[in-house]
């Protein structure tokens, strides 16, 4: 059993609460467990949620033992929720109750999914015969779903029963993963407000994967069939049932709450923008200041790619990067490629001095680093080493020389012994084979659509190339041997992010950029590039470049992507370091102060639906 279960670390229970004012949950399979952009959204909200609602705020999700171990850290139970807690657990229900260890430490009940598992059978005739909807008994994730569904309307069942049906309880849910409860709530007749918040639509995503000109066909899209043909028709029909079900239901940006209205047959009430916590900084040059040091780690790892078989001058060259999930199409990665193939042309032919390093950064199915690349790091380390021992002696030559009053010579001051060892590692790191383009022995080489639209546009490094890619298929962490910097801090140290999505909700790569100061690049069909475009009319100007894409033919938005790529080229030190002030500015308005209270409204017209008028009085 986890070390976290042991009564010794145990944290004292919360104070006691106001009996009378709602209790809000929110539920999400992310809560304390890293796997998309639904745990950033939790993770950066919780301190405003705290501070609104204290410790009548709660999140709930599932119990991932490795990752409880990082993120939580169990409390005793408390007099709101401890009767309830202590009741489910003598039913058999494993429930754990403590604080993420975030910023906010918000209460969290985390729910062990895989010790219902003898019940699942019990779960999937229920499901059937409750919302008339079945599905394949391989299927694992849903097994989790149901069967997490299934728990968490127990558990509301129970607390609504323990307060005596005396005080308002309002549930959002995120995802089809956290929705199956929502009409189990309704079947039950659970008196909870519910909110379910679709972050994309399952099915849209799979078909903007395969399928060309998808927001144009919308309209006229079946989504039984397509759901069907896509073997997904079970997920389709809970998150569909999830929608329906909820008092509200809502979604991250206006594109995707037409994509909902679609496919889902219901319009959402509100659309909920994510957001992140800004940093306020006291003088502007310390971010600048941030992006020179985390752009000093990048030069390091440019340095050892690169400088044994093409160096080139780190004073005048560009970082651009993408990232996000690995879906080549949807994230606009073929258009990436096409772009920097067009800017590479250009610039040879313009004769520029300029050097782009472009990074595409998504986890892809690997074996294991490319030895060759983690021998150019290991050599460059050798170098750096030797280095900083040879200043050593070379700075107590010039002291005492200086010390007695005498003018050295340069080649005193180094030892010919020095001049050797430099000799030998100039010699050792000299070779004539391409930097590789991939940093990774992938699995699929041969039909990866990364690396085989790289080869089909003859981006290979070489030499006389402007542009240098490296395709790193594993995300950044400060455990990463070729980097050794978390992610924030990568983006952080990059000129430019680029992502041209052709199916994007929301968006958080470009603002993640944006509240750090980078200037990117995204499409109006992206849930933050049209909140950006509506919100400012001068967002080009202010480092937020928002390429068209809707009823836009794919050439035109690569001329556009490339046309963007190849002016930012084109700025010199100084008016980067402007747009950088303009963006981080900009940012103000992705923070969650700004945006919360559309969630707070949302919220609000639940407990309307759900208990009346009197309830939001409360």
């Amino acid at each position: 059993m986890s070390s976290i279960r042991n009564i010794s670390r145990l944290k004292k229970a919360d104070p006691k609460e106001d009996q009378s004012k709602p209790i809000l949950f929110e539920i999400a399979w992310e809560v304390c467990n890293q796997v998309g952009g639904i745990y950033t959204v939790l993770r950066s909200k919780a301190a405003v949620t705290t501070e609104d609602w204290g410790d009548r705020y709660c999140l709930i999700g599932p119990y991932v033992e490795h990752k409880a171990d990082v993120e939580f850290e169990e409390l005793e139970l408390g007099p709101t929720l401890g009767p309830t807690i202590e009741a489910l657990r003598a039913a058999g229900m494993k429930i754990h109750y403590g604080r993420w260890l975030v910023t906010g430490n918000p209460r969290v009940l985390l729910i062990d999914v895989s010790a219902a598992a003898y019940k699942l059978n019990e779960y999937r005739h229920s499901f059937w015969t409750d919302c008339n909807i079945n599905y394949p008994d391989g299927d694992v994730e849903t097994n989790d779903c149901v069967s997490f569904g299934y728990l968490l309307a127990q558990f509301f069942e129970a607390l609504t029963n323990s307060l005596h049906h005396k005080r308002p309880i309002i549930a959002q849910f995120h995802e089809w993963l956290a929705g199956a409860a929502i009409p189990l709530i309704k079947k039950r007749n659970i008196p909870v407000a519910t909110v379910f918040t679709t972050h994309a639509t399952l099915l849209g995503r799979y078909l903007c994967a395969s399928t060309q000109n998808f927001y144009e066909r919308l309209p006229w899209i079946n989504p039984d069939q397509e759901a069907g043909d896509r073997q997904i028709y079970h997920r389709y029909c809970i998150e569909r049932a999830a929608a329906h079900g909820a008092d509200v239901f809502t979604t991250v940006s206006d594109i995707t709450a037409i994509e909902a209205d679609h496919l889902l047959k219901r319009r959402p009430e509100k659309v909920l923008p994510n957001g992140l916590r800004v940093e306020k900084f006291a003088a502007l040059h310390e971010f600048q200041n941030l992006h020179r040091e985390a752009k000093e780690k990048i030069h390091h790892f440019v340095q050892a790619h690169f400088f044994r078989s093409s160096p080139f001058d780190l004073d005048k060259t560009v970082y651009m990067f993408t990232s996000g999930r690995y879906e080549y199409h949807n994230k606009g990665i073929d258009l990436f490629i096409e772009g920097l193939s067009r800017l590479n042309n250009h610039l040879m032919h313009a004769g520029s001095d300029v050097t782009v390093v472009a990074f595409i950064v998504t986890a892809a199915p690997t074996h294991h680093l490319n030895v060759k690349v983690l021998q150019n790091h290991s050599m460059l380390a050798e170098l750096k080493s030797s280095c900083e021992e040879i200043a050593r002696n070379f700075e107590k030559r010039l002291f005492d020389a200086t010390a007695r009053g005498e003018l050295p010579d340069t080649e005193d001051l180094l030892s010919n012994d020095e001049i050797v060892v430099l000799k030998r590692l100039l010699h050792s790191r000299s070779q004539t084979e391409l930097p590789p383009i991939v940093t990774h022995h992938m699995v699929n080489d041969a039909t990866d659509p990364v690396l085989a639209h790289l080869r089909h546009r003859h981006l290979f490094n070489n030499k006389h190339d402007r542009v240098k890619v490296v395709f790193h298929p594993e995300f950044i962490n400060r455990t990463n041997p070729l980097f050794s910097m978390d992610y924030p801090e990568f983006v952080r140290g990059c000129h430019l992010g680029v992502f041209p999505s052709y199916y994007e909700p929301w968006g958080y790569t470009p603002a993640e950029c944006a509240v750090m100061g980078i200037p990117s690049i995204c499409t109006d069909l992206s849930g933050f590039g049209a909140f950006m475009q509506a919100k400012f009319s001068d967002h080009d100007e202010n480092g937020i470049f928002v390429l068209k894409r809707r009823h836009c033919d794919t050439g035109s938005s690569i001329d556009q992507l490339a046309d963007i790529m190849i002016r930012f080229c084109a700025l010199d030190r100084r008016q980067r370091i402007q747009l950088r002030n303009r963006v981080e500015r900009l940012a103000q308005c992705l923070d969650w102060t700004e945006l919360n209270p559309a969630y707070e409204e949302a919220r609000a017209l639940a407990m309307q639906r759900a208990y009346g008028e009197q309830a939001i009085k409360q």
